[in-house]
């Protein structure tokens, strides 16, 4: 079976392929070749079949990144929130532009893929008090928000007229991102983590009761590789889903960090950052994914648990890459 990752060299894209390499997908199904498309050629992991790393612009796609015969296209590939909010134009150039090509490039193919889309809880405002349940609105209070809702509408309706079988999932705040800060306005939420466990001091833009819903990279992964394979069917016409993952505050997430790093907190200093606070304030603090967990997607574990998996996964990877 034929898959690409568009974002492939992204963590999670690096993640994903790395499960493809060992795992193969769920229920036994072999991978017969990987393609991975970023805008710098991705690393390659080891693996048993062809693995191709490209590189190139998403609003620009080559052929080859798509290449036909191709069954699974996972669209990981994204401007990300304050990055999408402080460029309107490179926003909407990937985020809108860039999934245009996508959906595209899956017309020209012999046969429709399964096309699994990563959209984002900042599709949705709501903010603190919030609780979605899945029929929940979608009411974005910034253009990275807007774009990924827009997104989801036209591979919607990509399907329905069967270009391509989408299933789209509304991630969570993915935490603990191994490597170096990002762009995105919730990229504090790692780093209250991980800057600390190496020995780093870091800033929190937000009060020490703020709540976000959040997943694990390894969760993650699961759900994507659950959406790979799920009978679109059963999701008729609409094709978004929000996972189940975890909501928490900052200082859950404190406690969760000093209980394997006793102290460790210490390094995290409170400073108040109104941008930052406006984008990630508007996010829904916690939803209801009852849809989610009827169609087999994994519930989330601990916090705990989520910490202690950076620690085996990713510290030293992230400590050789700041030497």
């Amino acid at each position: 079976m034929r898959v690409t990752i568009l974002g492939g060299g992204g963590f999670l894209g690096q993640k994903l392929a790395a499960r493809l390499a060992h795992e193969g997908l769920p229920g036994g199904r072999r991978v017969t070749s990987l393609t991975l498309f970023d805008l710098a050629a991705p690393a390659v992991p080891e693996a048993d079949f062809p693995v191709h790393a490209l590189a190139g612009d998403l609003a620009d796609l080559p052929d080859a990144a798509i290449p036909d015969g191709t069954a699974i296209v996972v669209h990981l590939a994204a401007v990300v929130s304050a990055a999408a909010e402080a460029d309107y134009d490179l926003g909407r150039r990937v985020n809108l532009r860039g999934t245009d090509a996508v959906i595209d490039a899956c017309r020209k193919l012999s046969r429709p893929p399964r096309l699994v889309f990563t959209s984002s809880v900042a599709s949705f405002s709501g903010g603190q008090g919030a609780a979605l349940t899945d029929d929940a609105r979608q009411i974005p209070a910034n253009s990275y928000g807007a774009q990924k809702a827009a997104a989801e509408l036209i591979l919607a309706d990509a399907s329905r007229r069967g270009f391509l079988d989408a299933v789209t999932l509304r991630l969570p705040t993915i935490v603990v991102r191994p490597g170096r800060p990002n762009k995105a306005a919730s990229s504090f939420v790692s780093a209250i983590i991980r800057e600390p466990l190496l020995g780093l001091a870091t800033t929190l833009p937000v009060p020490r009761d703020f709540a976000v819903w959040v997943a694990s990279p390894r969760r993650a992964v699961d759900w994507l590789l659950h959406a790979a394979t799920l009978d679109g069917a059963a999701l008729g016409l609409d094709r978004s889903l929000t996972p189940p993952g975890l909501s928490v505050t900052v200082a859950e997430m404190l406690a969760a960090l000093d209980a394997i790093s006793p102290g460790a907190s210490a390094l995290v200093r409170e400073a108040p950052d109104p941008l930052i606070a406006a984008i990630v304030g508007a996010w829904p603090a916690a939803f209801v994914p009852a849809r989610a967990l009827a169609l087999g997607f994994a519930a989330h574990e601990t916090l705990e648990a989520v910490v202690r998996a950076f620690v085996a996964d990713g510290l030293e990877a992230t400590r050789r890459d700041r030497q």
